[in-house]
């Protein structure tokens, strides 16, 4: 069975930092292009960041570029978002999806998990 589970969210000041963290099982992330996505009480889910299976493609929304930074290691199926100067506006539900391509292109055969709750509140 593909899975993919998110950890390392949480409550956190403005200006904080957190680390998400995207495990896969049930196969190998090696191969696939990942992405980070991030959906907010009554908005449409965004794409935050992609990386592609090398690593060396990564791409990262206007609103979080030179914040946040995005990273992969293959060797233990795992996919991370390092997350920095953290903004209320970042506040919203972070999903790591796999396969995912450039432009944040998700095929229907992806697997998404189960979502991380990120809350950026004084």
């Amino acid at each position: 069975q593909l899975r993919l589970v998110e950890s390392g969210g949480g409550l956190v000041q403005p200006g904080g930092s957190l680390r998400l963290s995207c495990a896969a099982s049930g196969f190998t992330l090696d191969g696939y292009g990942v992405g980070w996505f991030r959906q907010a009480p009554g908005k449409e889910r965004e794409g935050v960041s992609s990386i592609n299976s090398g690593g060396g493609i990564i791409n990262y929304a206007d609103s979080v570029k030179g914040r946040f930074t995005i990273s992969r290691d293959n060797a233990k199926n795992m996919v991370y978002l390092q997350m920095n100067s953290l903004k209320p506006e970042d506040t919203a539900i972070y999903y790591c999806v796999a396969p995912c391509y450039s432009d944040y292109y998700i095929p229907d055969f992806a697997s998404w998990g189960q979502g991380t709750q990120v809350t950026v509140s004084s």
